[in-house]
């Protein structure tokens, strides 16, 4: 099998010339014990509403069980090790805190791009090869894929007690992708695990919301919550988003390992835009739909609406004690969306 050895490392290499930070191969076939640990996950609610996990259940199980045909997975992971503190504006209330990934352009857009050249690459030298026509399949975060468990098989690195992947030379900024393939590659040794006795992540979180290590409940998550959430967020919840608009970087951002995440890896297309990376909430909450959508254009932030993204901005409001804001929160008591205007109506009160 040197032959198709020798494809393997190639294949490394010209994922790293598309600029694909990590690369590693896992098998196809079901793991027991993962698969496990999500029915537990998914039968304890942690998915809130987050429907399309459970009604795909089979799919997500294994690779096999998504693509019958697939022989291996190949785990690619890009950079977006931020230059800057994430926590930064922790006591900036005037301004408001986007998650890193989402302060440059739309990391779907720019990992499937790479994904699909790397796909057609392989097809092609496969069959130069004579290996024959390789099927293959490419995934980013938009289908049925457990691309963390998938990359800490590959060895990519581990899940750590935050649930999401740990690289040794990447820390917690990891884009994931994964591209199945009929070839019968061998796997990587997979990702050893290695948070030791830290706990800085579980003690970071604002809504504790790891109710064990390596177990997370998204209905407490901050990024769950201002992202996947649609209604109105649980009143108990909202102190704690402080001036989060749109996801939440604190458990990542505590994490030793980033230490040795090197910025000088991280894609020119994540790189933040200067009027994502501390916006002021007086403006955003201004935003009606037009302007949401020529601000977010080619974002991730736009998939989430101007209605959701304007609820998320009330509440960062009401938690500012910025009675400069009151005019904007005032407008928006009157807001046609029943949940923007309730989030105004909270707001207001926090204000006054």
């Amino acid at each position: 099998m040197a032959e198709i050895a020798s494809l393997q490392d190639d294949l490394s290499a010209e994922a790293a010339r598309l600029g694909f930070a990590a690369c590693g191969i896992a098998p196809a076939r079901e793991d027991p014990l993962r698969a496990a640990r999500l029915e537990q996950w998914l039968g304890d609610g942690c998915h809130g509403a987050m429907e399309w996990m459970e009604t795909r259940l089979e799919h997500r199980r294994s690779p096999q069980g998504l693509w019958g045909e697939a022989q291996s997975v190949i785990a690619l992971g890009m950079s977006y090790a931020p230059a800057l503190d994430p926590l930064a504006l922790a006591d900036r209330p005037d301004r408001a805190r986007i998650s890193v990934y989402a302060q440059g352009k739309d990391y779907h857009d720019v990992v499937k791009k790479a994904l699909k050249t790397l796909a057609r690459w392989l097809v092609t030298e496969a069959e130069r090869r004579g290996f024959g026509e390789a099927g293959v399949k490419v995934f980013v975060d938009t289908a049925p894929v457990m691309e963390k468990p998938l990359g800490a098989a590959a060895g990519l690195g581990w899940q750590g007690k935050h649930t999401n992947l740990v690289s040794r030379e990447h820390g917690s900024w990891l884009f994931l992708g994964a591209i199945y393939t009929t070839l019968p590659f061998a796997p990587d040794a997979a990702g050893k695990g290695r948070c030791g006795s830290c706990q800085a992540c579980q003690d970071a979180c604002p809504t504790q919301a790891f109710p064990a290590p390596y177990r997370l409940d998204a209905r407490r998550c901050i990024s769950y919550l201002t992202i996947e959430h649609k209604a109105a967020i649980p009143v108990e919840l909202r102190r704690a988003l402080g001036n989060r608009i749109y996801g939440c970087d604190d458990c990542l951002a505590v994490c030793p390992w980033n230490k040795f995440a090197d910025t000088a890896r991280t894609m020119q297309a994540f790189l933040p835009r200067a009027e994502l990376a501390a916006p002021r909430l007086a403006e955003l909450l201004t935003l009606d739909d037009a302007g949401f959508r020529a601000l977010f254009s080619g974002s991730p932030i736009k998939r989430i609406g101007r209605n959701r993204f304007v609820r998320n901005c009330l509440y960062a409001a009401g938690n500012s004690a910025d009675q400069t804001l009151r005019p904007q929160v005032q407008v928006l008591r009157q807001d046609p969306d029943a949940v923007v205007a309730e989030a105004a109506e909270w707001a207001w009160a926090q204000l006054g």
